[in-house]
């Protein structure tokens, strides 16, 4: 099968792997039939993960490529002898994160850190959805059927977009009705916080972006105000917005100094700084200023635990996340479409899909 593969930095290959086998009885082999790439797959082809390597050697004492991705939609090949809730030709959502649902953390809903190899593993500590077949571990918990009539290009956005925008920014946010929110980078995850934080109803949605391009979608999905940090001082226009006090809740969305650094500058006595963003390098924390506000600081990974009720709401069709879906591209031109997303800025890129 075809591939999109990591071997080290700036060195990712399409080309031929081994179809994926089922390892344990509680696996499932997926047929893929629409992925997506995500920032941290850029990331990680730019050189911020080289535990990918390190890991594996230390396992294998080699390292043959990882291939990417996890997120995606596809269909039931094969399941181990072990998975129950489904079968072959079943049509399923492919959660980032695959939990096993007994451990200790996962006992808590803690399935990022799930204690038995779980956790964010696919496209990472073990081969992704790029490619035409994935092995999907702890398959009873870690799948979701798709329903029938919800949008597969929607479908694809439950992998990861969602839950982590609506977990990691929103929920750890702890937006509330009435509150002044500020969310600072409107790519795929910025637009996904945008759009569940109004499941609670702040008075106040703030988008902050280099892109004219992006805070015009931004405001269309329901942005009370838009500022672009490229030339304009996004520190005083959030505190003149906020009348000198700042934002109950600063979503850092990126994972940069720059943008962090707006978030520690904007939030008001007692707020939230969510962080959002998968930071590559270590950033300068105020702490000599911000000890007194009383704020509290959340970083985190994707539990998934919404996911189920992110579904439904998809269901419902009052999330308009196809309008996320900005280029399309078929299976053979993978290559291309990592092209366009590492270019995003220049191609108006917020998502692509890629259909097999």
């Amino acid at each position: 099968m075809k591939a999109m593969v990591y071997y080290g930095e700036n060195d990712i290959r399409f080309e031929e792997r081994p179809q994926p086998q089922l390892i344990d009885p509680s696996d499932a082999v997926i047929r893929m039939s629409k992925t997506t790439i995500c920032g941290t797959d850029l990331g990680i082809w730019k050189g911020k993960n080289p535990e990918i390597q390190h890991k594996a050697i230390q396992k294998t004492g080699e390292f043959n490529g990882r291939i990417l991705g996890h997120e995606g939609i596809g269909i039931v090949e094969e399941v181990g002898a072990a998975v129950k809730n489904f079968k072959r030709g079943d049509r399923v959502i492919i959660s980032c994160v695959s939990r096993c649902g007994t451990c200790e953390n996962c006992q808590k809903q803690l399935y990022a850190h799930c204690r038995n190899e779980g956790g964010w593993i696919m496209g990472y500590m073990i081969d992704g959805t790029h490619a035409e077949y994935v092995r999907t571990p702890f398959a009873d918990t870690s799948l979701y059927l798709l329903p029938a009539g919800l949008n597969e290009e929607v479908a694809v956005f439950l992998s990861d977009v969602l839950p982590t925008a609506h977990e990691i920014g929103v929920q750890y946010g702890d937006v509330k009705p009435g509150d002044s929110i500020a969310i600072v980078g409107t790519g795929p995850i910025g637009m996904g916080c945008l759009l569940t934080a109004q499941f609670y109803s702040p008075a106040t949605i703030i988008a902050i972006d280099m892109d004219d391009h992006r805070l015009k979608l931004a405001k269309e999905l329901g942005a009370t105000h838009t500022v672009n940090s490229s030339h304009e001082d996004a520190i005083q226009q959030v505190l003149d917005i906020t009348e000198g006090r700042g934002v109950d809740c600063a979503i850092e969305a990126v994972g940069v100094e720059a943008t962090w650094n707006i978030c520690q500058h904007i939030v008001k006595e007692g707020g939230h700084i969510a962080n959002v963003g998968v930071h590559g390098k270590s950033v300068n924390f105020e702490l000599d200023k911000l000890w007194i506000k009383n704020l509290t600081i959340t970083t985190g990974l994707v539990n998934a635990n919404t996911t189920g009720m992110l579904l439904k709401t998809c269901c419902s069709g009052k999330l308009p996340l196809e309008k996320l879906a900005s280029h399309h591209f078929k299976f053979a031109e993978f290559e291309k479409a990592y092209d366009v997303f590492k270019h995003a800025a220049d191609e108006n890129a917020m998502k692509v899909i890629i259909t097999l």
